[in-house]
């Protein structure tokens, strides 16, 4: 549309010289006209653009200049690699030789299992081992699809354990090392209210304890009568509130009113709903719609226990949404979950670990956290010596230190993580790097180059099925764009020309 303005223009002016009689000023504004034209529209001729680039993994290109496309025949480059090339139409078919993808925790806190999971790109039994640094073997699937191990870590510490992938046979598919840091815990913080006494929550109450939680717990007795287990440290704000449903059916509405106005500033809830009575009362105030249970039901399906006497009907009621005996919903700024199950106390005994990781998981679905000061990201592949890798991190300023390296850098923003600051580092060896930046240490694994293969293959494949994304339509076959720069001389040559004549 442009060029065809330009054209116009130019005509316009040739016929206003037609009609002075100024026959080599018309010509000259023709001219004009089709160069201007020439010069902002976009044409092509006969002929390919550039040349076709073979990419070898080995030794990737440093720059794609006078390069029209590029031809891979393997798994292609890391993330990294191809972040430093412009888009290119890429010729390349996805190699259907086996990979995996492995994913597991970089940090871990002490108390929570473990689990390294194995997703594989084909079918077939196979056996996933995760080995201690003596060789001792720590947990072991079997599976035919996805494999997963799991394992709880006795202490508080830095490990790299060991993986293997084996097939039917017992021969190594691949294998490579497990880095992740278990850390300390903060104390959670609790405070409960319960409208009457229970084995559960007495279990529950032991479990809170042995995880070294900060507890402010209540139970009423009787009437008047209460059993009350103060905080061992000051407690202004709790991390959890923790109620059964009869203390909430009893209490007032300004202690209503107070409890949710605290959820809705962010503090989760959990409500322990086997003692249920009032379904109105749950209906009018946090839209949770109950129906009677029959009274030999049982809910869950990691441990089975007895359903309590009014639950919601389904997996969806309202703006509840759950599963196992577990329904939560967002309360503004907060969250609150409902329990609707009785009698954990029973596996308290037989099954101390299976009721503890089960708890966990209760607790995580109302997505408890404390905030931390400074949050450290976890690589987007895997680090390898002598290979760029960008080190994130959330809540940092100024500067970072990285000993090994003996070098200081500045975080940096990047578009692609807004809430976080970045920094490159090119690793000079496998193993742990550490970081400092103010108070606030990090570390990053990085691998040897003969680790886990086949992971590194699925990350070369998907990093370049990111970079084809990227792209642009390619050039037609055959033709190559028209060369501009020809026809921005001659539109300054007419234009001189026609300047130079009318100044005569």
């Amino acid at each position: 549309m442009i060029a065809i303005a330009a054209a116009a223009i130019g005509l316009l002016a040739a016929l206003t010289y037609v009609v002075r009689r100024c026959w080599v000023d018309a010509v000259l504004a023709v001219v004009a006209g089709v160069a201007l034209a020439g010069t902002v529209g976009d044409f092509t001729m006969p002929g390919e653009a550039g040349t076709t680039l073979t990419v070898d993994a080995a030794d990737p290109p440093r720059t794609l200049a006078g390069v029209r496309a590029l031809r891979l025949a393997d798994n292609g480059l890391r993330g990294a690699e191809w972040d430093d090339l412009p888009a290119r139409p890429l010729d390349w078919t996805r190699p259907d030789t086996q990979a995996i993808r492995l994913d597991f925790p970089r940090t871990l806190a002490l108390g929570r299992v473990f689990t390294l999971a194995v997703q594989r790109s084909w079918t077939a039994p196979g056996r996933l081992q995760l080995l201690a640094e003596n060789g001792q073997v720590l947990a072991e699937a079997k599976g035919d699809g996805r494999l997963a191990v799991q394992w709880l870590p006795p202490t508080a510490e830095r490990l790299v354990l060991k993986a293997r992938l084996l097939d039917a046979a017992g021969k190594v598919v691949d294998e490579g090392p497990v880095p992740f840091t278990v850390t300390e815990p903060a104390p959670l913080r609790v405070r409960g209210r319960f409208g009457a006494p229970s084995f559960d929550l007495r279990v529950l109450d032991d479990l809170l304890a042995n995880s070294k939680a900060v507890i402010d717990w209540q139970v009423e007795l009787g009437k008047g009568i209460a059993r009350t287990e103060t905080a061992r440290t000051e407690m202004a704000a709790p991390d959890l509130d923790i109620i059964d449903a009869a203390w909430f059916e009893r209490a007032d509405t300004p202690a209503r009113d107070a409890l949710l106005a605290r959820v809705a500033a962010g503090a989760p809830l959990l409500v322990l709903g086997a003692n249920a009575r009032d379904a109105g009362a749950w209906a009018k105030t946090v839209q949770l719609p109950l129906v009677a249970q029959p009274s030999n039901k049982t809910l869950g399906s990691v441990l089975p226990m007895a359903s309590g006497g009014l639950n919601p009907g389904g997996d969806r009621a309202g703006a509840w949404g759950g599963t196992d005996a577990v329904w939560t919903r967002d309360w503004q700024q907060g969250r609150i979950g409902w329990l609707g199950v009785g009698d954990w106390h029973r596996y308290a005994i037989d099954q101390p670990r299976q009721l503890a990781s089960w708890w966990q998981d209760v607790i995580d679905r109302l997505r408890v956290q404390r905030p931390e000061d400074v949050a450290w990201l976890e690589p987007d592949e895997m680090p390898l010596p002598h290979q760029r890798l960008a080190v994130c991190a959330r809540g940092v300023s100024g500067n970072v230190e990285v000993p090994a390296l003996h070098q200081t850098l500045a975080w940096q923003r990047r578009p692609e993580q807004v809430d976080a600051a970045c920094v490159a580092v090119w690793p000079a060896a496998a193993g742990w790097l550490h970081l400092q930046t103010g108070a606030h240490a990090g570390q990053v694994y990085v691998y040897a180059p003969g680790d886990w293969p086949l992971w590194q293959r699925s990350e070369r494949r998907a990093a370049t099925v990111r970079y084809a994304a990227r792209t642009p339509t390619p050039v037609a076959a055959g033709t190559r764009p028209l060369p501009v720069w020809p026809f921005g001389v001659a539109f300054a040559l007419a234009m001189l020309g026609l300047w130079w004549r009318e100044r005569r």
